[in-house]
């Protein structure tokens, strides 16, 4: 369908989605990868509530918050098209633990002026070092003020969705198939989908807005593993240790060493994959270490997955005496294949924004989300962009008019959905 709705003023949509995005970003939500429990904070139910009320005051009456801090609500369909297939959009709650989360004191900036940003703690956002900020002078930017991070990752997200819902539900002239919306918690810790309500979803179809910059679409992800070594040392006195002691805190760290540098975060981009060590600690008795490892391919994964174990009995025989066990955790598999199968998802979105001529770019996703678990349930899941940048960091920031952008495709992606 090549003749879109009328389009939507940017300041319109600018009343809708940057008083609510700050809002939601000076609420911390930051998850817990340590704690079992979903969600892993408590803070993630003060947004949760908040999200369900606010759904509410549009006037929607079935919006549920679950027992797991799901919120689940739907719009109905404008009369006459209650007949469509039900499609979902979903956003996560959490923020990454991964920097300070609580205290966000989100900076608006209109008509950025192009010039480096002074934030706190002696970091910067520097256009020179940063096209995508460079090419925003002259409009407008949210970023962060050095202390913690924004929390676009995935606040902008939710605020998309929540815009598109209140700009649909006062305009029904816009005729729409039903929709869910689907707000999770624990997205960042990987926690969170074990409880994901399935029974509550109708929807065939689902998107994230859980992207980056403008246009880009995301529909694999990697093969996730989570793992975690232990080691068991033998005690005694260093004054009296020769040929007794077995200091599992070096075993731990001697297993670390023997991870690749060249297969690590910092070493690889595009589609190679890595090991991640994401903690350590122990005593001289005792050590543990835990690792996530990540690829695109599911065999490289599944090899280092088996390597971890060679990694172990050389520890052990290292330390004579010493005990290494390796514990390992799937948590997500590349969406890519499942998404294929059912082509209509993605044309439905390129066709949206081919009517906005919103160029679109086919990018690999370096992690996952909650589109990737969805899609392994039967809901194919594709990832839409948010344009925000620098995730999980003290120096995140949030395009405006990319935001605006990526509501704009929401309202017209429902419309499409709606249409024979």
């Amino acid at each position: 369908m090549k003749t879109p709705v009328a389009r939507i003023d940017d300041a319109v949509l600018d009343g809708y989605l940057v008083p609510r995005f700050l809002g939601y970003a000076r609420m911390g939500t930051a998850g817990e990868p340590h704690v079992k429990k979903t969600p892993s904070t408590d803070c993630q139910w003060d947004l949760a509530r908040f999200l369900a009320g606010e759904l509410r005051s549009f006037g929607l009456a079935d919006v549920a918050l679950t027992d797991h801090c799901y919120v689940v609500a739907r719009l109905p369909a404008t009369p006459g098209k209650e007949g469509f297939p039900v499609f979902g959009l979903l956003a996560h709650l959490d923020t990454s633990p991964d920097a300070p989360g609580d205290g966000v004191k989100p900076v608006l900036v209109r008509n950025y002026d192009g010039g480096k940003i002074a934030l706190a703690d002696g970091l910067s956002l520097d256009p020179d070092a940063d096209g995508g900020l460079a090419a925003q002078k002259g409009r407008d930017i949210i970023h962060t003020g050095g202390t913690t991070l924004l929390g676009a990752d995935d606040k902008a997200g939710i605020a998309e969705i929540m815009g598109a819902a209140e700009y649909l539900l006062s305009h029904p002239e816009i005729e729409h198939g039903p929709v869910e919306i689907i707000f999770t918690p624990d997205e960042e810790t990987g926690k969170g989908l074990p409880d994901f309500p399935l029974d509550a979803v109708t929807a065939s179809a689902c998107y994230t807005l859980d992207g980056g910059p403008a246009g880009e679409l995301e529909i694999e992800c990697f093969n996730a593993y989570w793992a975690e070594a232990r080691f068991k040392g033998k005690v005694i006195h260093p004054g009296t240790a020769r040929g007794i002691l077995v200091n599992a805190a070096l075993m731990a760290s001697y297993f670390a060493a023997m991870l690749p540098r060249t297969e690590s975060p910092e070493a690889t981009d595009g589609y190679y994959g890595y090991y991640c060590l994401t903690a350590i600690k122990g005593n001289h008795e005792e050590a543990s270490l835990e690792l996530i490892i990540r690829d695109f391919d599911l065999e490289t994964a599944q090899r280092r997955v088996m390597a971890l174990d060679s990694f172990a009995r050389a520890v052990e025989a290292q330390f004579p005496g010493g005990k290494a066990a390796v514990s390992i955790k799937p948590q997500y598999s590349n969406m890519r294949e499942k998404i294929e199968e059912k082509p209509f998802v993605m044309d439905k979105l390129k066709t949206a924004m081919e009517n906005l001529g919103i160029a679109y770019k086919l990018k690999p996703i370096r992690g996952g989300t909650d589109g990737s678990r969805l899609t392994e349930l039967g809901i194919p899941t594709p990832n839409i962009f948010t344009g925000g940048r620098n995730y999980h960091s003290r120096i995140e920031w949030l395009s405006v008019s990319e935001m605006i952008s990526a509501c704009r495709l929401v309202i017209e992606l429902v419309r499409l959905w709606g249409l024979p």
